[in-house]
């Protein structure tokens, strides 16, 4: 009954229209029904902003899927397993985070100290996980990696830097 291209649109943005459907249960508790549920629709209202603070991020990063290879993440570890290469990687062990535009279509460059580059298409099935697992790295600045990921830049970009990396980096000036 839907269009697929409307069904793919809401997927996309479930989260986000999860939340604001909370946000509108809340205030409705909170300006329709009022005694008790005053305070739970105030609690629910909030929730939902966050729900939809959240949903916006997972949508922007979101690039789609159908592309080469498959992405899983389980407790830390990623795995891409493409149609040329492929690889695990521990999120504990990542030196460096690269998105690098120029490829085609745009990957994900994950650097770890003595192993191979592990390089991760943007569009692959599951590269949605990825959000998470990135999210957890300290330090990491998501609002920034979204941006990067909708600018199409000319040269690759480091999106983030483990804390040990940074220290031992020689500076120039």
């Amino acid at each position: 009954m839907i269009r697929p291209e409307a069904a793919r649109t809401l997927h996309r943005w479930r989260e986000a229209l999860a939340g604001a459907a909370l946000v509108l249960l809340g205030l409705y508790w909170v300006f329709g029904v009022g005694g008790l549920l005053y305070w739970i629709g105030f609690a629910v209202a909030c929730a939902g902003a966050a729900l939809v603070v959240a949903g916006f991020q997972r949508a922007r990063f979101r690039s789609g899927g159908g592309g080469p290879g498959v992405v899983t993440v389980v407790e830390g570890r990623i795995g891409y397993f493409g149609p040329l290469s492929g690889g695990l990687a521990d999120l504990e062990d990542l030196t460096q985070l690269v998105l690098d535009p120029t490829s085609y279509p745009p990957h994900w460059q994950l650097h770890r100290a003595g192993q191979p580059l592990l390089a991760i298409p943007l569009n692959a099935e599951g590269a949605d996980q990825l959000f998470d697992a990135f999210a957890s790295l300290p330090g990491m600045r998501t609002e920034r990696m979204l941006r990067e990921m909708q600018n199409a830049g000319a040269a690759p970009v480091v999106i983030w830097r483990a804390e040990h990396v940074r220290q031992t980096t020689l500076r120039l000036h």
